[in-house]
Parts: C-alpha cells; structure tokens; sequence
C-alpha cells in the first residue's frame, strides 16, 4: 500500500493529505504555525479570537482540559471571510465553515438548505471544488416525530441545497446533534483540487440507499473517502448500524463493538493496514454522560495508544448510544 501510495502521487500531483492531529497548544499559537489551515476548539469559546480559521465546534468534551484539533497542510495559507462563510486555503486544500440560526431560516430543513446551497456556490468558484468530507452538528437532533425529526428535516434541506452538487458521488460526512443553542446549525467541511475514492462498507446498506422508514430523504454521504494521493482514509460517522438496522438497542458496550467490527471492515474495503495507531485520531460521540466512562475504559482497552477525543454528542437516530469517526493514515 505505501508503495503504491507514492506511484499514484506522482501520476496525479494530488497533494499530501492534511495533517489532523490533537495538539494541547493554545489556539493563537497553533494559528501562527506554517501551514496552519484550521484549529478546532471543544468546549473553549473565544479562544482562537476572530481568525477565520479558529472553529469552535459546540460539542463538550468529558476530558478537561481538552486537546484542539489542528489540520495543517504543506504550503502556505491563505483565509477570509465571504459574508458569513468562514474559509482558508493552502497546498491544494480548501476548509470551509457556516453558521446559521435556524430561526432565520424557516427550521432545520431551511437553514440546511441554505448552509448547502451558499457552500456549494462559493466551492464553484475555487480551484479546491471537490469536496471530500463534511461535518454537521444541529442542535436537538432527534427532536420531533416521523418525518418531523430535526434530523430527518435537515436531510431534506440538505439535498435541495446540494442539487446536482454531489451526482458524482457523495463525500464522507458526519451528522451529531450538539447540546448548545437547539436552534444553530453548525456546517465544516474538507476540499481539493482532486478527486477522492469513495468507500464503502459491505457490512452495511450505503447511507443513500436506505429504505423509507428512515425519511423522505435518505442521508447523503459515502462511509469513508481515500484521498487523493490514496495517503490517508476520512471516516465518516459510523454507528451500531448492520445493514440498514440498528443494532444492539439499549447496550452501549455492544453497540461500540459492532462500531468497531465497521471500522475494520472500512479499512480493509480501502485496502488500509488493519488497525489504529497513534496518528489516528478518532472522535467519539456519547449521548448519555454516564456512559463516558465505559467507552473511554473500552476504547483504550480495544484500541491502546490510538488518540480520542469523547464528546457529548447524539447520534441521529435515537436509539444509538455511541458514534465513531477519524482518520486512518497509510
């Protein structure tokens, strides 16, 4: 694989995936370092001042203090502001971040659609216009009934605001509901010059096939992306989730086992080594506080030395107890 990896780089030019790593740095310093493209804060508002490219992400984390996470690029970078879109650039690479008040935009179906729309229009006119993973936190997530789910709105805002953006295949995303303002919604995302390789896992039903029971609007994302120069994997949020059912209703252990049997099954649909090492940051979602514990004690149980962050954070669907999502390198 890592030899392959270098061939390809030559042939496409594609850069070097970013570096995502959890630094315990203060923001203004990680933002003064070459190559800094974005730091993210969990739980520290204005620490990172006006910089376009501090992101205070509204999810808790149950580890204090907690590290920021910093994406850095080989180049220099390039940032501003175009109204309330918030970007930077450098190296080929292009972050991207929105955030909307529902309230000013007719729910969570109008301010997804809004959100999609404006990214897509700005992304049309750079250079980076291919867009390779995507995070999304909305407040009370699973709020409402049937159709009327806040998670399920946003689905259907969502792909309005998108159109035809994502024919070509969708990118790897995230989707957790935060527990700050209910009505923010908060929208990042990764872009570059070339295309990814999206992946899929064979234990699971692809997020945009998913039958109706699960909403007018199937979700719209891949299970992970390849990068570019096939040096690094993006995982996308993945649940206790087999087929299209979800699995293990009520026990957080199991449903953090079967997580990570998808992972495995992600890597080696990628053709990635098995396994997490130390530059494999990781993200875990907790819906309930009093689970924390346990899956930091698992987590560091099943996967030793591999950097976590753990959050407060729901899954979007309500009988899910724990998410995982990161980075896998080559």
């Amino acid at each position: 694989m890592l030899e392959g990896c270098e061939s390809r780089w030559v042939e496409t030019g594609a850069a070097r995936a970013p570096r995502i790593s959890y630094r315990t740095d203060h923001a203004a310093t990680l933002l003064a370092e070459p190559g800094m493209l974005a730091v993210f804060g969990f739980g520290c508002p204005g620490a990172g001042g006006d910089d376009p490219r501090w992101v205070r992400v509204p999810l808790e984390p149950f580890d204090t203090p907690a590290p920021l996470e910093a994406w850095q690029v080989d180049g220099p970078v390039r940032h501003g502001r175009h109204g309330a879109l918030r970007w930077a650039s450098g190296g080929g690479w292009l972050f991207a971040a929105l955030e909307l008040d529902e309230r000013e935009h007719g729910g969570p179906a109008g301010a997804a659609r809004v959100a999609y729309a404006r990214l897509r229009d700005f992304i049309r006119d750079r250079d980076e216009q291919r867009v390779l993973r995507i995070w999304n936190y909305q407040g009370a997530i699973n709020q409402g009934e049937g159709d009327a789910e806040r998670y399920k709105l946003f689905c259907d805002g969502r792909a309005e605001g998108c159109g035809d953006w994502f024919a070509a295949g969708y990118p790897a995303a995230t989707a957790i509901g935060h527990h700050a303002h209910p009505h923010l919604l908060q929208v990042y995302l990764l872009a570059g010059m070339h295309a990814g390789t999206a992946v899929e896992n064979p234990r699971q039903v692809s997020a945009w096939r998913y039958p109706r029971q699960y909403g007018r609007t199937s979700p719209g994302f891949a299970r992970a992306m390849m990068l570019p120069a096939q040096d690094a994997l993006a995982i996308s949020g993945t649940a206790a989730v087999v087929g299209h059912a979800s699995a293990h209703e009520g026990d957080t252990a199991a449903q953090l086992g079967e997580i990570l049997l998808n992972l495995e099954a992600l890597l080696a649909s990628a053709g990635m080594p098995a396994g997490f090492d130390t530059q494999a940051p990781l993200k875990a979602y907790v819906r309930h506080p009093a689970d924390a514990p346990r899956v930091r004690e698992l987590l560091q149980r099943r996967l030793p030395g591999v950097p976590v962050l753990l959050l407060h954070g729901d899954v979007c669907r309500s009988e899910l107890l724990v998410e995982l999502d990161g980075w896998r390198y080559a």
